[in-house]
């Protein structure tokens, strides 16, 4: 049955995958995004795009019918939130705190927000699983604090949520213009340009990576599936990487031999994730992108962006 969607950060790299997914899925979308960190041309055709503050209570009637949220909008850039720790809490806490109020009024059926897996960057217990907490960025603690607003959401207004702790997400669209950009992106662009790519720290550094197509696939389990209301799930793969041997593949599918350029890493964040997707399986999802396959369509993706100039 089609539904009536709300994607805030819809110009984002996941939110704009999602309303794809969403729009084939027959479903009518609204996007909500101030423009500031996402790339217009990246929203599709068939969103119903509003330019607006997450912040803003003017977004209240936006939000009238709308069956799903997902919140997406955030200050995610973790070195950027460090110089900005106000700016972020304002944004990243207050922003979805007025998120759970527009859809506590306006009767939405379920939140889907994202957490993130910085809320476990001082844990040392692999696979993570949701029960184990120690932010020790501003930005992590930011996604702390909306997973306690999310608890008292549901305590005092019977608001449904589900908490998403996305681990490293990788796949097209991924954005390129952080401060630090996202590895996989950083790698494909500058082998595209013949030049060596940077890796911040030495390389050994383990990450989860999970391909942004099966985070929706979870995406849209949970405006099925009535088991997911007021949990909170990690979607990563249950495996790890070291951004060497990412940079190895990556290299291998582009035909290079450049050798990458390791420059200090910035203060913060973990040294290793790998999640514990128990639960998540236990409500039927599991990933299914193998790392090889999700990274050679990212590099088509971006060769293709790279050729019209959408990429610079």
């Amino acid at each position: 049955m089609k539904k009536k969607v709300l994607i805030t950060g819809v110009a984002g790299f996941i939110g704009s995958n999602l309303a794809d997914r969403l729009l084939r899925e027959g479903h009518m979308v609204l996007g909500l995004d101030t423009l500031a960190y996402g790339i217009p041309e990246q929203i599709p055709k068939g969103v119903e795009l509003h330019k607006a503050d997450i912040r803003s209570r003017d977004i209240y009637p936006l939000f009238n019918d709308v069956d799903f949220v997902f919140h997406l909008a955030a200050k995610n850039c973790i070195p950027d939130c460090q110089e900005d720790p106000v700016g972020t809490a304002d944004i990243n806490v207050t922003g979805t705190a007025n998120i759970f109020e527009a859809a506590r009024r306006a009767n939405v059926k379920k939140v889907i927000y994202a957490e993130s897996a910085a809320l476990y960057e001082k844990i040392n217990k692999f696979p993570t699983p949701e029960d184990e907490i120690a932010p020790e960025t501003f930005y992590g603690i930011s996604k702390l604090c909306n997973h306690y607003f999310a608890k008292a959401y549901q305590q005092f207004y019977s608001l449904k949520t589900v908490g998403l702790r996305y681990f490293n997400v990788y796949g097209p669209r991924q954005n390129y213009r952080r401060t630090i950009p996202p590895v996989a992106s950083a790698f494909i662009i500058k082998l595209l340009k013949g030049e060596q790519p940077i890796i911040f720290g030495d390389g050994t550094k383990r990450y989860d990576f999970i391909h942004v197509d099966d985070i929706n696939d979870f995406h849209l389990l949970c405006m099925k599936d009535s088991r997911v209301d007021n949990f909170v799930f990690n979607l990563g793969t249950g495996k790890n990487y070291s951004i060497l041997e990412l940079y190895e593949i990556v290299a291998k599918i582009m035909g290079s031999n450049l050798k990458p350029v390791c420059k200090p890493a910035p203060e913060g964040g973990s040294e290793m994730s790998v999640a514990d997707i128990r639960r998540a399986k236990e409500v039927g999802w599991s990933p299914k992108t193998n790392l090889e396959d999700g990274l050679r369509g990212m590099v088509d993706y971006v060769k293709t962006e790279f050729k019209k100039g959408n990429i610079k």
